[in-house]
């Protein structure tokens, strides 16, 4: 299968086809591939399958059929960072796999706090605002930031336009509170939060301001780059924590990944041989 080209489904044959963009792109779902191995594969298929379902009413079986089917055509070597499309063509749900050459890693980032309202529309499913979370990231990189960050009607951090956060208090390991925040319901978030759970580490949840991280070890965070600390807010002035716990972190969620379903499928079928 050729890289960086959309794949249309077909339910009816089970078969892919090449095609141009177009349609409306309503749902998506990212994870990187390194060698054929993912974090919290499943994670993202439920998603995924949660999304379509409830935007579209996408019966689960068949998004899963779907899903099944384009993770067994990312390659088994190389870095990938495949999509997962629901598109809405002509008032039908049809589904793609965006086949994509993982970009390199970043190791720190640069955040710059969005002042304006929060043009989201569905802010819990990824995908229905991506061309205004697209506007608002351009914002951020025109003023030498990498990242934007989100912020509620009183001031408070919600997530940025491609990551969520986290960040350090003490030994107490802080996520955004979602019984008062809309957040996209990071995978990557939490994968680490499972991980502190299992370390041992004090996981609370807080809504700050930027000012209440200022001097904190804080990350962004997604499934591409893994942990990001911040290491400079651009155009406020927060200062930015020294991030010591960052690689030791990154390394616990990298050893969690693992073959993917279709690997792990022929590996089998290989010892029967």
């Amino acid at each position: 299968m050729t890289a960086d080209r959309r794949w249309r489904w077909s339910e009816a044959d089970a078969t892919f086809s090449a095609v141009a963009p177009g349609g409306r792109v309503a749902v998506v779902d990212s994870w990187l591939v390194d060698d054929g191995r993912a974090v919290s594969l499943d994670a993202h298929a439920d998603r995924f399958v949660t999304a379509c379902a409830a935007l579209f009413s996408v019966p689960r079986d068949r998004t899963r059929a779907f899903v099944h089917a384009a993770v067994c055509r990312i390659p088994a070597t190389g870095r990938w960072f495949p999509r997962l499309e629901l598109t809405d063509l002509d008032d039908e749900p049809v589904f793609q796999l965006w086949l994509r050459p993982a970009p390199a890693r970043g190791a720190t980032v640069r955040v710059w706090v969005y002042d304006g309202i929060d043009g989201r529309r569905h802010p819990t499913v990824k995908g229905p605002d991506l061309d205004w979370l697209a506007q608002v990231r351009s914002a951020a990189q025109d003023r030498g930031a990498d990242e934007a960050l989100l912020l509620a009607d009183d001031g408070r951090l919600i997530e940025g336009t491609t990551t969520s956060l986290l960040w350090w208090h003490g030994d107490t390991l802080y996520a955004p509170d979602t019984t008062r925040l809309d957040l996209l319901p990071s995978v990557t978030r939490a994968t680490l939060l499972r991980i502190a759970a299992a370390c041992g580490t004090p996981v609370a949840y807080a809504c700050p301001r930027p000012s209440d991280l200022a001097g904190l070890e804080t990350w962004a965070v997604n499934a591409l780059h893994g942990i990001r600390p911040v290491r400079q807010w651009t155009g406020a002035a927060t200062a930015a924590g020294r991030a010591w716990r960052a690689p030791i972190w990154q390394a616990r969620m990298d050893a969690l990944a693992s073959t993917t379903w279709c690997e792990r499928g022929l590996a089998e079928e290989r010892s029967l041989l």
